[in-house]
């Protein structure tokens, strides 16, 4: 796992080992290439050295016997004549002679040179002419050649040496009795092989050190450029941390000189501006605050003077009274809005605690229904509540958790649709819990979120649709708060949607407060959704 982590981290070693596969791969097509050539080239003369010598020795033969007289001597004299200076010439330059003669079957040519007639150098195993040389002197035909395996005998007929070499075969006509006799000469080519192991062996040495030399200058070559790179992977670390006075070390004018000096811009731009946007945020968030602490005294003030009017609505005209009425409908909406703004100052001030307690969210999700139903019934919505048959516990604080329900419930019924065609609009609150956490999912039947939604729909007073009515009086602040209370606690508040199938909002609360949360009891994507295949 260690060397996965390192392989997928280091440039450097990618480089080094991309460059030595490749290396590996044209050093193997050269070095196979030259060895190619090599053999082919030390074959190629070791033959025509052969075959020459083999046709001076056939030509030196062939001389000697028309040299001889059929009185002077009979016909194994004759053989014996032919074949021994060969074989004592072969014993001094390293090569094997036999003199196969005829057999009674073979017309007056040549027989195997393994059968009894056979003339050959001590200690030669006979069968090393091979059997594709001897077919083809199976009746008179030119010099030919072959590769074979050369194998000497001890006394006890037991193979003691085996070793690659050429066979040259040709044939000759005894003028003693007029038939004709095949002269194989055996040639080893070990030298030659010998060579050649050792031209591989330097060969295979040079690519190895090769390889390794080509491994150690790229190696530099990429620390070179990766020391610059890493440098700036930390201190682009250090400045996401928040030490925005983090710049890297210039020195050189070539282009990574001048990629560090672009950076260290870059960086101090992006300082000035993040300390330009945390000077406004602070402004704009004390701007919040304030205006939501003045507001309140005066609000007060025309609270009471709506109370009274409100109160007095029925003395007065219908027009009066119908806006006394309008007037307390809006004054509790601004008094909700204040409240929202206060809530909103106090988390970006950092100044929001818990009080914790063990929190049965069965026992919420029951009791924000009961006090929702009320909107519910105004709107035709009906409230389900789906929960296990035990309570499911987490450490939260009651307080916030309810109005994160209820904000979630308050807003399914503003979008509530039916489950079916011409069926009741329907939302539905589950609730499951298993050892690790416990959850709280909203689902209604409704427009849906358009892709891309689901997350921007906890953003401060964003709205899907801006044109339609709040009728449940909501501020555009509920599902931010509610997104800060899920974090205050360390839960998950999440929304899936899609249009035309609804929407789902789940709450995710950990059992033990400050356990960090790794999974959900309820799925985001309702069990009821068919998806597309």
């Amino acid at each position: 796992m260690g060397a996965l982590t390192f392989w997928r981290r280091s440039i450097q070693a990618r480089v080094v080992a991309s460059t030595l596969v490749l290396s590996f791969v044209v050093v193997s097509a050269v070095g196979w290439f030259l060895l190619r050539q090599t053999r082919d080239g030390l074959l190629e003369d070791r033959i025509e050295a052969v075959v020459a010598e083999a046709a001076n020795e056939t030509r030196d033969a062939r001389a000697r016997l028309e040299s001889a007289t059929l009185s002077d001597v009979d016909a194994a004299e004759q053989q014996r004549a032919l074949v021994e200076p060969i074989i004592q010439r072969g014993l001094s330059r390293d090569f094997a002679v036999v003199l196969a003669g005829p057999d009674g079957s073979s017309g007056g040519v040549a027989s195997d040179p393994g059968s009894g007639g056979a003339t050959y150098t001590f200690g030669l195993d006979r069968e090393s002419v091979p059997a594709s040389l001897v077919e083809h002197f199976s009746t008179v035909a030119p010099p030919s050649w072959t590769y074979t395996t050369i194998r000497r005998l001890d006394a006890d007929g037991e193979t003691t040496v085996e070793e690659p070499g050429i066979a040259v075969g040709s044939q000759v006509t005894l003028p003693a009795d007029g038939r004709t006799y095949t002269l194989y000469l055996l040639f080893p080519t070990s030298e030659d092989e010998d060579t050649l192991a050792l031209v591989t062996r330097a060969l295979l040495t040079a690519g190895v050190l090769l390889l390794l030399l080509v491994a150690g200058v790229t190696w530099l070559v990429a620390q070179q450029v990766v020391t610059p790179i890493r440098m700036a992977r930390r201190v682009a670390e250090r400045l996401a941390a928040g030490r925005l006075t983090e710049r890297l070390e210039v020195s050189g004018e070539d282009d990574l000189a001048r990629l560090a000096t672009s950076f260290n811009q870059m960086a101090s731009n992006l300082q000035r501006q993040i300390r330009q946007l945390e000077e406004l945020s602070r402004v704009q968030r004390r701007f919040v605050s304030d205006v939501s602490h003045e507001l309140r005294t005066p609000l007060t003030t025309v609270r009471m003077a709506g109370d009274v009017l409100h109160d007095a609505k029925d003395s007065f005209d219908p027009v009066t009274a119908r806006s006394a009425e309008l007037l307390q409908i809006e004054l509790d909406r601004f008094e909700t809005l204040l409240a929202d703004l206060l809530e909103i100052s106090r988390f970006d001030a950092g100044a929001a605690v818990l009080e914790v307690d063990d929190v049965n969210l069965v026992d919420v999700a029951h009791r924000v229904v009961d006090s929702t139903r009320p909107l519910a019934d105004q709107r035709g919505v009906t409230l389900v509540v789906r929960s296990p048959g035990h309570p499911c516990l987490a450490e939260a604080d009651v307080r916030r958790i309810e109005r994160v329900v209820r904000n979630l419930v308050s807003n399914a019924i503003d979008h509530a649709g039916p489950r079916a065609p011409g069926a009741t609009p329907t939302v539905v609150v589950s609730v499951a819990g298993d050892e690790h956490a416990a959850a709280v999912a909203v689902r209604d039947y409704g427009v849906g979120l358009a892709p891309g939604e689901s997350a921007m729909v906890f953003n401060r007073f964003w709205r899907a649709d801006p044109a339609r009515a709040r009728t449940s009086g909501g501020t555009g602040l509920g599902l931010s708060i509610s997104l800060e209370d899920a974090h205050l606690h360390g839960g998950w508040l999440q929304a899936w949607g899609r249009p035309g199938e609804g929407a789902q909002f789940r709450l995710t609360l950990p059992r033990r407060n400050g356990t960090p949360l790794r999974r959900s009891p309820i799925s985001l994507i309702p069990d009821d959704v068919v998806e597309p295949v």
